[in-house]
């Protein structure tokens, strides 16, 4: 009989050319741990997912209780499922109060490729402007807006009308104009080498977004659930996204992640498309100005 590590090279898709192919039996804490009991300290966490560490007993403990409940049901404006909305109101207080509404999904790629697009219906917009070395995901819209060529390399054409600049350089500024849907941005970019945002530069991003009606995207998938001493990044710089996209520590080890706006943008998800050839007509900073939201700063 083959063993685990023949199946896995053998059946499982691989990313890397020489993965390490290390057979973890058991997890708990900060350790992992082979069959034969050698323990191995976890540095990746799962790539900065495991937040809380592995087997914790309070994470097991709900998980068990909800799947003697029930497992997936059909979640999306049709049964209202406890843990979901009980999640979305803890969440929901912990950041401003323009924030109002939460879509929740199952990784930090889909937050972004939700976000993307609820960017484009809202504005009527085409426009993506994000940074290079920064990291978004690997789905194909996430992909597009992601600043580092050697992940794009084979996948091209990826989305057209977007554009990468300089991070913390105010070249930036000058392209955010009516053709925008959106900025796409970190506090810190954390694929790149942990670099954070000069707090002028960022303030002035978010000040030219609301000039020109476009929104501002925060990527909060590795920041966010207390990293850098707030429960979330943005809130050490003072000021309130459009759009604000969760996942990695947001669901402690399971696949959860999110996107939070306020409802005047999150409703246009239910709204008739409008004709194309009206797209680029719809009042955007009327509505913004009309939603009675305080999120344009």
């Amino acid at each position: 009989m083959a063993s685990i590590k023949e199946l896995f090279l053998s059946n499982v898709a691989q990313v890397v050319d020489g993965p390490s192919a290390l057979v973890i039996d058991h997890a708990k804490g900060n350790y992992l741990f082979d069959a034969d009991g050698k323990a191995y300290l976890d540095f990746i966490s799962g790539i900065s997912v495991s937040n809380v560490g592995h087997s914790h007993p309070k994470i097991i403990n709900a998980v068990t209780k909800q799947v003697n409940k029930h497992m997936h049901l059909q979640v999306y404006g049709e049964f209202a499922v406890t843990p979901q909305a009980l999640l979305a109101e803890k969440v929901l207080s912990h950041l401003s109060p323009c924030m109002q509404s939460v879509y929740f999904v199952n990784s930090g790629t889909e937050a972004i490729e939700g976000a993307l697009k609820v960017s484009k219906k809202f504005t009527g917009r085409t426009g993506l402007i994000s940074f290079k070395n920064s990291y978004h995901g690997s789905t194909h819209g996430a992909l597009s807006i992601q600043g580092s060529e050697e992940f794009k390399q084979g996948y091209y054409p990826l989305l057209p009308d977007t554009t990468q600049f300089q991070y913390n350089h105010p070249a930036v500024l000058e392209h955010i104009n009516e053709n925008t849907a959106a900025v796409i941005i970190e506090c810190i970019q954390a694929e790149s080498g942990y670099i954070p945002a000069n707090q002028e530069w960022l303030l002035a991003v978010r000040a030219k977004c609301t000039e020109m009606g476009a929104l501002m995207i925060l990527d909060e998938i590795q920041t966010g659930m207390g990293r850098t001493g707030t429960f979330f990044a943005h809130q050490n710089y003072g000021f309130c996204p459009d759009i604000l996209c969760l996942a990695k520590g947001f669901g402690g080890g399971m696949p959860l992640g999110a996107f939070i706006a306020p409802k005047a943008i999150m409703d246009v998800f239910g709204e008739a498309v409008p004709p194309l050839t009206n797209l680029r007509l719809r009042p955007v900073c009327r509505r913004l100005r009309g939603s009675g939201i305080a999120l344009f700063r």
